[in-house]
């Protein structure tokens, strides 16, 4: 099926698909094999530990893809915050002309984007944010329903409601529908909701190309749409998680703190060892990022296979709906 949108004219991609990018998921590899397919792979730049390592993935990926590839900046609150705008110098220098903004007060980090010419994509998770977004000048919103994985915002609106408030108040501005997409199924309801393509984070970490352990892919295939917890609302900092024994120990504490002091949960919450999951394969040995899409989830193609199946299911759902409609207006036409 080809496809026309404004995602695929902007991007200069063949197919509306986003690879989300997955802290400590998303290297080269992963993003390379997503371009190559005909989506937009991306790398995130906080999985480097300072900017010439960034600088060494962007060659790798541009070694392994002729195609268009995004980088993911987040901004995130820290103690000690990595340098951000040594980040984006980096990506500046190196040519990259789309990045994903996320995160708490990016508007400096847009501008130095922005003034070098890039696209900048900026996830949101509410209308408000998206049209704040807008005043700071980014080209694409990436509108994250409260299904998707990490971070879902404070305001619990799902994808069905938060797409269709996003084609009511974004005006011109494109956006991504994110959260809760695995096919091309919902790539079509995407599409009919005003939406120009979709991000997909949990059902790229189950694909042959991941650089994650199996037993993290399997597990994302074992489960289903009930298998996830939100942890860190008390915190404003609320994130849907697999659920395993340290999602439940974590909402123990939470529930129960006297004090209320982060301190109480961090070990338990530490990147580190969610880090350590995705590498040794023990799904129960820290907190780790997936969504309610993974009752969607039950096979562990390579991305070029599963991009492949969601433009056949897309081309029939479209079909099928084009049969639907011609059928009716046969039917009308007897009457």
């Amino acid at each position: 099926m080809g496809f026309d949108t404004p995602l695929t004219r902007r991007l200069g991609i063949r197919v509306p698909v986003v690879q989300g990018g997955l802290q400590w998921v998303a290297y080269a590899e992963l993003a390379a094999a997503v371009s190559n397919a005909g989506g937009l792979g991306i790398i995130n730049a906080l999985t480097q530990p300072d900017q010439e390592h960034l600088r060494r993935e962007i060659r790798k990926t541009r070694e392994l893809t002729k195609r268009p590839f995004g980088v993911n900046l987040t901004l995130l609150p820290a103690l000690n915050p990595p340098d951000y705008p040594a980040f984006a110098e980096a990506i500046i220098d190196e040519g990259v002309r789309i990045v994903e903004t996320a995160g708490n007060s990016p508007g400096p980090i847009i501008k130095q984007l922005k003034a070098a010419g890039i696209i900048v994509i900026h996830k949101a998770t509410t209308i408000r944010h998206a049209k704040a977004a807008i005043k700071l000048g980014v080209d694409i919103l990436s509108i994250d329903g409260f299904e998707c994985a990490g971070h879902v915002g404070e305001s619990d609106i799902a994808s069905l409601i938060l797409n269709s408030r996003a084609r009511q108040e974004l005006g011109d501005v494109p956006f991504i529908a994110s959260g809760g997409f695995a096919d091309g199924y919902g790539l079509m309801a995407a599409l009919s909701l005003g939406a120009a393509g979709i991000n997909m984070g949990t059902r790229f970490m189950c694909t042959v190309e991941a650089p994650i352990h199996l037993n993290v892919k399997q597990a994302i295939v074992d489960a289903d749409e009930h298998q996830t917890t939100l942890i860190l609302r008390r915190w404003k900092n609320t994130s849907r998680m697999y659920s395993n024994n340290v999602t439940a120990k974590t909402v123990e504490v939470e529930v129960n703190s006297r004090t209320g002091e982060f301190t109480e949960v961090a070990p338990l919450v530490s990147g580190a060892r969610g880090r350590e999951v995705l590498v040794d394969g023990d799904i129960h040995h820290g907190v780790w990022y997936a969504g309610q899409v993974m009752g969607l989830i039950h096979d562990i193609p390579t991305c070029a296979e599963l991009i492949s199946r969601i433009e056949d299911e897309a081309g029939n759902t479209l079909a099928r709906l084009a049969l639907s409609s011609s059928s009716a207006s046969e039917s009308r036409s007897r009457l």
